[in-house]
């Protein structure tokens, strides 16, 4: 019974040393392995088998992209004022047997690396320019970390500037400046606004004068075309006028010739019209001889009407 019961410890410790042997890496991960206290090999990501007692899983590894996000550190500026700023650093892990064996503690060696680096660059930057170069500082910082840790297995992708922080003196003059500058625009927009309406008021009256203008000048040409109009209007009524009195005088003619007017009434036509050409306004007239001879006819004619009525 004793030694089924060993038997049954036994077997089960095989299995456990067999089970421990086998490990399966996940993806983006690899194992580094040791075989007698020195580096082996390194695993990717599967199925693999190690020796019991004589191969070990020295690190994993992953193999994706990290982000370490740094405490603020304090730098001084070419022009000595002091900042705090904090920075974040992505970096990822390319060579595993450099980064387990290159550094004691990675992540530590790069922190001290970003200090060092960023008061370097900070230092001969004023305060303005370090306040407004941020893509600069960036770029600076991302080569040399990139290349200082080369040796480490580690690439640096992107380095960011998370945070300046400025003294308190130097955030109030600040803001004291943006406030200065804000109300100097909303000056500027004012004196803005207001030149505008008056530039707009100036057109509007421009545009009310000159359409008073038109209006006149439409009204006046009007006024002359319609007193044209009335010119024309008159000037045929007295040419119809005419044309009427001149069909009238043909028409009359043309009657004298139809009945055959013998020479007394042509004769007392004529002195008809010496008297419409009188008109009571002549001083002197002259009259042909045959009409006097008719003038003397009618006299006698009109005294002799006269007689006989008075009998």
């Amino acid at each position: 019974m004793g030694s089924i019961i060993l038997f049954l410890i036994f077997i089960i410790f095989i299995v456990v040393i067999v089970a421990s042997c086998i490990k399966i890496v996940p993806q983006a991960h690899t194992y580094v392995i040791e075989r007698l206290g020195t580096y082996y090999t390194t695993w990717t990501a599967g199925l693999h088998i190690k020796i019991p007692f004589i191969d070990r899983v020295a690190r994993k590894v992953t193999l994706k992209e990290q982000v370490v996000d740094f405490a603020p550190q304090p730098v001084i500026t070419k022009d000595n004022v002091t900042m705090r700023i904090d920075t974040v650093v992505f970096f990822q892990i390319t060579d595993p047997k450099l980064f387990v064996y290159g550094v004691e503690n990675p992540i530590m060696a790069i922190e001290n690396l970003t200090a060092t680096t960023l008061r370097n660059i900070i230092g001969d930057l004023e305060l303005d320019e370090t306040l407004t170069s941020r893509e600069v500082i960036n770029t600076k910082m991302r080569a040399t970390l990139d290349e200082a840790t080369d040796p480490w297995g580690i690439k640096v992708n992107r380095v960011e500037l998370k945070n300046i922080i400025p003294p308190a003196a130097i955030q109030d003059a600040m803001e004291k400046q943006m406030k200065a500058e804000r109300e100097r625009r909303e000056q500027i927009l004012i004196a803005e606004g207001e030149k505008k309406s008056a530039i707009l008021r100036a057109e509007g009256h421009k545009e009310s004068v000159i359409l008073e203008a038109e209006a006149d000048k439409q009204a006046a040409i009007l006024k002359a075309e319609a007193a044209k109009e009335a010119m024309i209007r008159e000037a045929e009524g007295e040419a119809q006028a005419i044309l009427n009195i001149q069909q009238a005088n043909a028409d009359g003619l043309r009657f004298i010739k139809e009945v055959a007017a013998d020479d007394s009434v042509i004769k007392l036509k004529s002195l008809e019209a010496f008297e419409k050409a009188a008109d009571g306004k002549a001083t002197k007239i002259i009259i042909p001889s045959e009409i006097q001879g008719l003038a003397g006819m009618v006299k006698s004619l009109t005294e002799v009407a006269a007689d006989v009525s008075e009998k």
